[in-house]
């Protein structure tokens, strides 16, 4: 059944909570889940070089190779998707495509364009620990935004970093270029999430300086 629910952002961040029951009979439209999506890649990244794509497996079929992977979590069958995050960490070779795209836009000069390729080259000449954090961390605001416009939509979401990464890698033949840095599966929950508690901000924030 279809969701016409809609929340706010204030409204999805204090209802969103990590679901691990699934009603497996609730589906989500395409459009629905390809507008999920779209909104997940809305999400800033350094450079604008946006580290990451989703590998989307709803075949129930490949959920069932998934389930071993994740050391048997039954939501990621029972879920309409499990959507595999991945960090890429050869971002710096969307550079020229993403500044292209923007010089032909009319966003940036002609010399802004080759002296930001020429900066995103150099950072990641020589360089891999820095390109596996820009990855991860960049890849890591999308899945938020994901879980954030999935609530948003009236779906419930959990991120999964319980899986055996080499096994995920051979089982959906994934190029050396993406790094799987967690799962989140989505669907509608069957039974409500475990009640959690938060820190206060007396807790979080520190003013100023230690």
């Amino acid at each position: 059944m279809q969701t016409d629910m809609k929340l706010t952002a204030e409204q999805a961040m204090e209802a969103r909570h990590s679901v691990r029951k699934y009603d497996p009979n609730e589906a989500i439209p395409r459009g629905v889940l390809n507008e999920i999506l779209r909104l997940a890649a809305t999400a800033p990244s350094s450079w604008n070089l946006q580290h990451w794509r989703f590998l989307v497996v709803t075949d129930q079929a490949h959920k069932e190779r998934l389930l071993p992977i994740a050391h048997g979590q039954e939501q990621v069958v029972k879920a309409h998707a499990a959507i595999v995050i991945l960090a890429d960490l050869e971002a710096d070779k969307s550079a020229r495509p993403v500044y292209d795209g923007a010089l032909a836009q009319g966003y940036v000069s002609e010399q802004v364009r080759d002296s930001m390729i020429s900066q995103i080259e150099n950072a990641y000449r020589d360089n891999p620990q820095l390109a596996r954090d820009e990855a991860i961390r960049n890849s890591s605001l999308a899945a938020m935004q994901l879980m954030l416009a999935a609530k948003a939509k009236g779906y419930d979401t959990c991120p999964m970093c319980g899986f055996d990464r080499e096994k995920l890698i051979q089982a959906f033949n994934i190029p050396s270029r993406y790094l799987p840095s967690m799962i989140i599966t989505l669907g509608k929950a069957s039974a409500p999430a475990h009640p959690t508690q938060r820190f206060g901000l007396d807790e979080l924030v520190i003013e100023n300086s230690f």
